[in-house]
């Protein structure tokens, strides 16, 4: 909140407002209806992952729940435990439910492995990465793509080639004398998750195409929606915007705040803002660019968690009164 009021201080003009163009605001509808597009692929990828044993309802808590997590916990952590327990609330076994994730944030890595050679190769034609990050920018961002190709690696070899490599690696931290009382129950779900990781692994390429293509439609949501925002606002040079808010999405990855807050705001003047013509336009689009992706998705979070704790709380009366 507070780096997106200093990104409006510093690029504020007065009487800003009146150089909107009326006949592109309705782009920011499409924007609000791309970001539900985006819950509706994660919802559809989550369900098909757990081969459909949860209705179409479940699975939209379960990512709105996952999207809600995601904002309010640093992006290095995201928002997989939490989304794990609302399978767990939906009926999913824990070492299935971990299983599924496991599964949804490979199949993400597999498009970073996708995204990083389609950057480097677009970098030869269009200036991708902008001049403002400097030398240190472009090694870190060398960084951050090496660093995912290896952990998604690490995850195709932990579920696709060897599911016991995963038990053992849970085993050998459960292991340790500060865990080592929740070993037991850990043990036995972690028997789970190789289980169903060598469901998945059986799985013919069909299921994974699809899995896939799920994964991918929602990361091609969340690429667009900085887009569409600064397309409503002004236009501006579509291909690039793309490329650029590609590379912001995964600079987003390491940001260890909250959501990101404090850092993608910057991330987005740095990357987006040299491509809007009115520099007062920026903080504009930062602020509704933040709105719709950010606090929209904790207003539906919450909606979603709430369902989830007055089930828990019916359970708990229910038992009391037996």
């Amino acid at each position: 909140m507070i780096s997106m009021g200093i990104v409006i201080y510093l690029t504020y003009t007065p009487g800003i407002l009146e150089h909107l163009a009326p006949k592109r605001l309705p782009g920011l509808v499409i924007a609000i209806a791309v970001t539900l597009l985006k819950v509706y692929f994660s919802a559809a990828k989550i369900r098909f992952l757990a081969d459909k044993a949860i209705g179409k309802m479940a699975s939209i808590r379960i990512a709105l729940t996952w999207d809600f997590a995601s904002a309010i916990t640093p992006s290095t952590i995201g928002g997989a435990p939490v989304a794990t327990f609302a399978m767990t609330r939906e009926g999913i076994k824990l070492g299935q439910s971990s299983a599924i994730v496991l599964y949804g944030v490979m199949l993400d890595q597999f498009w970073y492995a996708l995204a990083v050679p389609i950057l480097l190769v677009s970098s030869l034609f269009f200036p991708v990465l902008p001049e403002e990050i400097g030398l240190v920018g472009n090694i870190t961002m060398m960084l951050i793509y090496a660093g995912l190709l290896a952990y998604g690696a690490l995850l195709a070899y932990g579920l696709l080639v060897n599911p016991a490599f995963l038990k053992k690696t849970i085993k050998v931290i459960f292991s340790w004398p500060i865990l080592r009382k929740y070993s037991k129950k850990v043990n036995q779900e972690a028997e789970n998750l190789e289980s169903y990781s060598i469901l998945l692994r059986k799985k013919p390429i069909s299921f994974v195409l699809k899995a896939f293509f799920l994964s991918t439609m929602s990361w091609l949501c969340r690429i667009a929606i900085p887009v569409i925002v600064i397309l409503s606002l002004l236009p501006g040079e579509e291909i690039l915007m793309v490329l650029r808010s590609l590379a912001m999405n995964l600079a987003f990855l390491v940001i260890p705040t909250p959501g990101g807050s404090g850092g993608v705001e910057g991330l987005f003047a740095i990357f987006l803002g040299p491509l809007i013509d009115r520099t007062a336009f920026i903080g504009l689009a930062v602020f509704v660019w933040r709105i719709i992706t950010y606090y929209i998705s904790i207003g539906l979070g919450i909606i979603a968690m709430f369902w989830y704790i007055n089930e828990t709380v019916s359970e708990k009366l229910e038992q009391v009164n037996k």
